[in-house]
């Protein structure tokens, strides 16, 4: 855990040149290890998509069932999408054109098949002021230089290290062998400072879901996860 008080000026204006797209899409169910291939699926539409910075694919989220139902582990193990879910990217706003591509596609995901079946919605990125990201891919043997490595990359980007959290550790199997991760919670940001670590993220391999954050409800809710 990184935990300092640290304060930074605010000036109230942010830029909103990168967004995300939020597409319908017709899929039953997916691997729980579907990162990787969801996007070289992707990439196969989109191939100027992992070159692309600030842009790229967000695991699908699947909400736990109030009636029990919990995510499975496994990495072969299946999701169970329901018809509210959707297929997020996230791109530059002079590529909004280039992904009207993805329409229409139909994308083979570990023998799955996810189908774009709509036009995407766009989604502004908000400065919220805690931001978490399920999959952070940084050489670190353990959490503390997970830390370390996590807080020299936030300060190359301007970004004042005042709060955060490690959490789980995951593992995303990729052609080139496996990938450890380890999600993150990164705290008390400043409007300006959430929207830059939203639009360039941390780490490499965004384009499969790695480095990607998103706003999150708060510390207790990243508590949970780490004990999960």
């Amino acid at each position: 855990m990184y935990w300092e008080d640290r304060k930074k000026e605010e000036t109230g204006r942010w830029p909103d040149d990168v967004v995300d797209l939020i597409y319908p899409i017709d899929c039953h169910y997916l691997p729980v290890d579907h990162n990787y291939a969801l996007g070289q699926a992707v990439a196969q539409v989109l191939s100027w998509l992992p070159d692309e910075e600030g842009a790229g694919v967000h695991p699908i989220q699947v909400a736990i069932s109030a009636h029990g139902w919990e995510r499975p582990a496994g990495a072969d193990d299946l999701l169970h999408l329901s018809k509210r879910t959707r297929l997020v990217i996230r791109v530059p706003r002079h590529r909004l054109e280039d992904a009207q591509a993805l329409v229409g596609q139909r994308l083979d995901v570990r023998g799955e098949h996810l189908m774009i079946t709509g036009k995407p919605a766009v989604r502004t990125l908000q400065p919220n002021t805690t931001l978490y990201s399920r999959n952070v891919a940084l050489s670190a043997d353990d959490e503390d230089s997970f830390l370390r490595s996590a807080a020299d990359l936030l300060e190359r980007l301007g970004i004042l290290v005042r709060k955060m959290l490690p959490g789980r550790v995951g593992v995303i199997n990729t052609t080139d062998g496996p990938l450890t991760t380890r999600s993150l919670m990164v705290a008390d940001l400043a409007a300006e400072e959430s929207i830059r670590l939203q639009q360039r993220g941390l780490g490499p391999c965004r384009y499969f879901g790695c480095g990607l954050f998103i706003p999150y409800k708060g510390i207790k809710a990243v508590n949970r996860d780490v004990k999960e």
